[in-house]
C-alpha cells in the first residue's frame, strides 16, 4: 500500500515529540501501530532464530564447561577468539504445594517455626474473591489492596459504537 511521501515511519516517529505524535490523524496512528506490531513480531522471530543459532554453536561447549566445574546449571564463560561468551543455564525449581503444606504442618506439630524453613504466601485469586458471598468478602476486605496496571490503547479499524 503506497504511502504519501510525508508519511512518518517508525524512525521518524521516534524523533517526534510525544505531543506531536499524539496529534497525528488516527489513520496514521493506526498505520504506525500496525508497523510497530509487525516490527515487534519480526524482531521476536529474529531474536528466537539468533538465540537458536547461539545455542547450536555454544551449547555443547557450555555443557562440557559446566561438567568440568561439577555443576549442571549456572553460568560459564567460554573464549571464542577475542570474545568471551557467557552461557547461562538457569535453575528452575518447582515445589509440590500440597507436599510443602504437609511439611509445614509437620514442622508446626513438632512445635517448630516453619518460617525458619519456608516462605509462606497466601493468595486469593480475584475470580474466587468476586464469587464469595458478601459476608465473607467483607471480612477479607481490610487485607485487600487493588492496584491498576498500565493503560493499553489499541486502534482498530471501523467504529463499533
Amino acid at each position: 500500500m503506497p504511502y504519501p511521501e510525508n508519511f512518518p515511519d517508525i524512525n521518524d516517529m521516534l524523533k517526534l515529540p510525544t505531543g506531536e505524535l499524539a496529534q497525528l490523524p488516527v489513520e496514521l496512528l493506526a498505520t504506525l501501530q500496525g508497523e510497530l506490531d509487525h516490527a515487534s513480531k519480526t524482531l521476536k522471530a529474529a531474536t528466537t532464530k539468533f538465540s537458536a543459532a547461539l545455542e547450536v554453536r555454544y551449547a555443547t561447549r557450555a555443557a562440557e564447561a559446566r561438567r568440568a566445574c561439577g555443576k549442571d546449571t549456572g553460568t560459564v564463560r567460554l573464549v571464542d577468539g577475542d570474545y568471551t561468551v557467557v552461557a547461562d543455564l538457569p535453575k528452575r525449581v518447582d515445589w509440590d504445594q500440597a507436599k510443602l503444606a504437609a511439611m509445614v504442618e509437620r514442622i508446626r506439630a513438632a512445635n517448630d517455626n516453619p518460617a525458619q524453613y519456608v516462605d509462606i504466601t497466601i493468595k486469593v485469586p480475584e475470580r474466587k474473591y468476586t464469587a464469595w458471598p458478601d459476608a465473607i468478602r467483607e471480612g477479607f476486605e481490610p487485607a485487600r489492596t487493588v492496584k491498576v496496571g498500565a493503560l493499553k490503547v489499541t486502534i482498530e479499524a471501523g467504529a463499533s459504537e
